[in-house]
């Protein structure tokens, strides 16, 4: 690592010393991105003609179960459920006593703490988290939230999960193990493989791994045989590699975890600013006036984020939330960091906290678009009344196009339709736009609440919209902020990791590797899956994540991933994608970000790139448990080499030896890397560049384009209502650390339906009462037995579910337009009570009543 062709380590003390403060913006100010040109992660060609479209039947959801020993849906059985009021305070002291129980419990005090101290310092690693950004200046010591420490202590686990572990467990009992024991077994030590007719996985060595691994690959008909998923979690440096050997075997089926989530971010954005990512730094969100948070549960989904949000509030911000459920990050917060200083930690403790949201729109699901057009036609009512005081119409001349038909589209939605749609009345928006027409510095801040909406894309495009209409972007203070909620999902784009790559990205590989690139679009996640149910794919490998559990109609995913030859997952723990299977299956144990990487030029590093665009060092400082586990990058070096042999043009040894060199490949083939190797070396990385940031609207015409969105009005049959799937407090992702939600006041359970009271008792259903899910798409249904129903503060009509477990329901067919994002926030359900009582099944009676 110290002999670089692009580092020169002399320089290091001087660089660091003279850039580290320059590198770090003041408040008010932007950082220095550079002068590099702007890449995009998302292509921007026209309707994506190419997408297999197809609804695709409804799978047997019922008979599943009882037809494949190995079950692909969390077991059924409950574990226990105890109800308390919902929080109305988020974080607090409860929320540093999980932290710290979470990681003493999982690995010790000593190598907890130790782990803890260094997680998102500037020479420690970076949280496997969610990706909100680290400060750019002073950072605390305790610089993590719960779900921080929650994500470190599941990675630092030293409970092993090796050959005696798998030879105790058939794949069938691990099934009926729930999510949360699957992942706290521990980490897996050593590679395993199942062969073809066996129950068990078995032991088996790196060297023949990799070569069955080559020898499946090889033998297809065709690249397109083969599939290659990736985790937001996955580091650049792998990232970069992987897609570099996808594309080098000949294929670009490389759908990822974005495909699931913010796909219709950068759908919506790509065309509008001309970049599919935000175009804010964690300064801004100081600095803002107004901020927007849209479809987000910060407190448990983004925790740090509350800390931002409480430094705008005292900055004199004020806060709009736009959300179907009223949750405590969003009421009122109580900082940790607040305990760790004398003079603040008595009033943390016994006060209410900091007010969070000014405004609170409890909106119904799917219906944010018409709450946008609401906001901007009071925008226009009181521009008419104040001529030039409102709109930014300076921007809009200069900047814009497509003003004239926004406006008309705007004037054509009905006051009837938002109202009857969104359940908002007229004047509750109206005060939201009173509030938004006094200021200029605006952020709006959304995540999966709208992304995975039927209306995801066109919701962002109206909130786009405001924003042009405001001049509130390219501002400090002010501007477009998709919250990302994987570490590394947006670094991961960046790398090339997705299946729709431009050619520009492609010329810079043919150009630096010497090799012709394939051009044909590749799968995303829902084109995977159905080519998977096609019998189409013979090899499915994954770098981390889980699919099976994380995509829509997770039956139908099931039946396709029983179709397979190969399957291949990298992966430091268990989840139930890897049980699901066809004739044989890899299990391939890699280090995580806290694991001390050392290779033969010494230590390596590896970095990521955060939600508001900052690439950093992630340095691993905790000893492996096994020396049988390797890193991302060494594994997929291997996979390369036993495929690709004399085929390849790239370096795969030198790259697993020293990471500098697949850096130096980096900064000569993706704009913005320039000088990769120096400057991440600063502390706190560096900034990539971001032209609507700076005004800069790189879309073809080289304007901010107003987009004329349309709108479908969703109508419903009697009885009919729209479910969400959302996570839970102890979960991330589809990681289920425990079984708790406690801002919600769920403790011991995970099958639960939240509903309004109402719509209980219009269905006959009591509290606690069970209740079967059946959902409607076209003419297919689809079914979820045995959940608990639970009364709660949600829009009528409106009902809840987590997921993973309610995935079963969402419909493969059902997508967001244009992204082809699963609908999870938009799903058409029937709910019928169970007429068994509980307590009378083995099942219900393990229900707990509270006291």
């Amino acid at each position: 690592m110290d002999k670089s062709p692009a580092y020169d380590p002399s320089q290091a003390g001087k660089t660091d010393q003279q850039t580290a403060s320059n590198n770090v913006p003041k408040s008010g100010e932007r950082p220095d991105q550079g002068s590099a040109p702007t890449s995009d992660n998302w292509s921007t060609s026209p309707d994506r003609k190419s997408m297999d479209e197809r609804p695709m039947e409804a799978p047997d959801t019922l008979g599943a179960k009882h037809k494949h020993p190995i079950l692909a849906q969390p077991p059924e059985e409950f574990t226990g459920l105890h109800l308390s009021k919902p929080a109305k305070v988020a974080a607090g002291v409860t929320a540093v006593l999980k932290s710290g129980a979470f990681a003493f419990s999982e690995d010790g005090p000593v190598r907890g703490t130790h782990a803890l101290l260094k997680l998102n310092q500037k020479d420690g690693f970076d949280c496997s988290s969610c990706a909100w950004p680290d400060p750019d200046d002073h950072r605390s010591v305790a610089e993590f939230c719960e779900n921080g420490a929650k994500a470190t202590a599941s990675d630092a686990q030293s409970d092993p999960v090796g050959h005696e572990f798998f030879a105790k467990h058939s794949l069938a009992d691990l099934s009926r193990m729930t999510d949360r024991d699957l992942n706290n077994a521990g980490r897996i030590t050593h590679p395993m493989v199942l062969r073809p007719g066996a129950t068990h996985y078995t032991p088996i060595s790196w060297p023949e791994a990799f070569d069955l691994v080559g020898q499946e690959l090889n033998a297809l008909n065709s690249p397109n045989e083969a599939i290659f998923y990736t985790s937001g979690k996955v580091p650049n440096e792998p990232a970069y590699l992987y897609q570099l050997f996808v594309r080098q075997f000949g294929t670009n089926n490389l759908p990822d975890c974005s495909n699931l989530c913010h796909e219709s971010s950068g759908a919506a954005l790509s065309n509008t600013t001309g970049l599919g990512k935000g175009s804010v730094t964690l300064n801004d969100i100081y600095d803002a006036e107004v901020i927007l948070i849209i479809g987000q549960n910060p407190g448990t989904n983004h925790p740090r984020m509350l800390t931002a949000l409480q430094k705008a509030k005292k900055n004199g911000a004020k806060i709009i939330s736009i959300n179907p459920l009223h949750e405590a990050g969003l009421l009122h917060f109580k900082n940790p960091q607040d305990f760790m200083n004398p003079l603040k930690a008595l009033g943390t403790l016994l006060g209410d906290g900091t007010p969070i949201t000014d405004i609170y729109l409890q909106v119904r699901i799917n219906s944010d678009q018409l709450v946008m057009r609401g906001i901007m036609k009071c925008l226009l009512e009181a521009e008419a009344l104040n001529p030039g005081q409102v709109l930014d119409h300076n921007f809009i001349t200069s900047y814009t196009t497509g003003y004239t038909e926004l406006l008309e589209t705007l004037n054509n939605t009905s006051w009837t339709d938002i109202e009857e749609a969104s359940g908002i009345t007229r004047a509750q928006i109206q005060e939201a736009a009173s509030l938004i027409a006094r200021h200029k510095k605006i952020i709006t801040c959304w995540a999966m609440g709208l992304t995975q909406q039927k209306n995801g894309v066109y919701t962002i495009q109206e909130i786009t919209n405001m924003h042009f209409l405001m001049g509130a972007i390219g501002i400090p203070g002010a501007g477009l902020c998709p919250v990302r909620g994987h570490s590394n999902v947006q670094g991961d784009r960046t790398m090339g990791i997705w299946e729709r790559p431009t050619d520009t990205f492609l010329d810079s590989l043919a150009k630096e590797f010497n090799f012709e690139p394939p051009r044909e679009f590749g799968w995303d996640v829902v084109e995977a899956v159905k080519a998977l149910h096609d019998g189409k794919v013979k090899v499915f490998m994954a770098m981390g994540g889980n699919m099976l559990s994380a995509c829509s109609d997770t039956e139908f995913v099931a039946e396709g991933m029983r179709k397979l030859r190969l399957s291949v997952h990298v992966t430091p723990k268990l989840n139930r994608g890897h049980l699901v299977n066809g004739e044989m299956a890899l299990l391939l144990p890699c280090k995580t970000r806290i694991d001390i990487d050392m290779q033969k030029s010494g230590q390596q590093f590896m970095t990521c790139e955060n939600s508001m665009g900052v690439v950093s060092m992630s340095k691993g400082v905790l000893e492996p448990i096994s020396d049988q586990m390797l890193s991302e990058v060494a594994i997929v070096c291997g996979i390369a080499i036993a495929t690709l042999g004399e085929r390849t043009t790239v370096d795969w040894v030198g790259c697993t030896e020293n990471y500098d060199l697949i850096r130096d490949y980096v900064a000569r083939t993706i704009p913005g890397f320039e000088d990769f190797n120096q400057k991440v070396r600063h502390p706190g990385g560096f900034y990539l560049p971001n032209g609507p940031r700076e005004r800069n609207f790189t879309t073809e015409n080289a304007k901010a384009n107003f987009t004329s969105t349309p709108y479908e009005k969703h109508v419903l049959e009697p009885g009919q209502m729209v479910l969400m799937t959302i996570r839970s407090h102890d979960q991330f992702n589809t990681t289920v650390y425990d079984y708790n939600d406690r801002y919600r006041g769920i403790r011991g359970e995970r099958r639960i339906i939240f509903m309004h009271p109402e719509d209980m008792v219009d269905r006959g259903i009591k509290e606690k009462g069970l209740v079967n899910i059946t959902s409607h798409f076209l003419d297919q249904q689809r079914h979820a037995e045995k959940f608990i129903a639970i009364p709660y503060d949600i829009p009528k009509g409106n009902c809840a579910v987590y997921f993973p477990e309610g995935n079963v329901l969402v419909p493969i067919g059902s997508v967001a337009y244009k992204s082809n994002t699963p609908t999870s926030k938009f799903v058409v359900v029937t709910v019928e009570r169970v007429e068994v009582p509980i307590g009378t099944t083995t099942a219900s009676s393990q229900v707990a009543v509270p006291a």
